[in-house]
């Protein structure tokens, strides 16, 4: 199934950026190259395609390099599956083969992201023993893009006393978003702890401030079906 996905895009992506304390801003300009992919099961396919979705491509140059999450509350897809592609990657012009899997989605994008190496990401996105996940697009009012991502690090770089796992990837190709942010929570609990203390006001990386540059955002909480807890 990932690897009707997998075609890759060559490019090499730039520096990453510094921590903080406890909750350090979330690595903006990653090493590395990565495919995210929101699916939408077909009526009734839903438990197929997560089968689908968690089934290593063997295939593929490092096969267990991917998380799948599964939606909870949010946007209208189903699953996000993120794969790491590495340094490199190069886009073929050989068809995939034909994937009995097509069928059991109703419809999907597809998007190219820079991102953080995968011992990285794999340190921010592990942990706990019910983690939930907040996974956000988000896209600039035109002339904004930087303001808009200082305050989402300014938001992940925040007074909140809930640890949490960050990582903040930029749109290279592919969909209607500028910015991908992944949040990792140990707990549901942790989360509503978290949501309970966020800055509204016009501090840096609070409600005013990320909706004086965003064009539209959409949020989905999701828990993580691979790798298994």
């Amino acid at each position: 199934m990932r690897s009707l996905f997998a075609s890759l895009l060559v490019m090499t992506a730039v520096a990453a950026a510094a921590a903080s304390p406890q909750n350090p801003p979330a690595v903006a300009n990653g090493t590395d190259v990565y495919h995210v992919l929101f699916a939408k099961a077909a009526p009734g396919q839903a438990l197929a395609l997560a089968k689908a979705l968690v089934t290593p491509d063997k295939t593929a140059p490092m096969p267990d390099h991917f998380v799948v999450l599964r939606h909870q509350e949010g946007d209208d897809w189903d699953f996000v599956l993120i794969s790491h592609l590495g340094a490199r990657a190069e886009v073929v012009g050989t068809p995939a083969a034909a994937n009995p899997a097509r069928d059991l989605i109703a419809w999907h994008n597809d998007t190219f992201a820079s991102g953080p190496s995968w011992p990285e990401f794999t340190k921010q996105m592990g942990g706990g023993t019910n983690p939930v996940y907040v996974v956000g697009v988000h896209r600039a009012v035109a002339g904004h893009r930087e303001q808009l991502l200082a305050a989402l690090n300014a938001r992940t770089a925040g007074a909140s006393k809930i640890a949490t796992g960050n990582v903040l990837m930029q749109h290279v190709e592919g969909g209607d978003w500028n910015f991908l942010t992944l949040t990792r929570y140990d707990s549901w609990q942790d989360l509503g702890s978290e949501r309970g203390t966020l800055a509204a006001g016009g501090t840096p990386g609070g409600w005013a401030d990320i909706r004086q540059h965003s064009a539209f955002h959409r949020d989905t909480i999701t828990d993580r079906i691979y790798p298994a807890k």
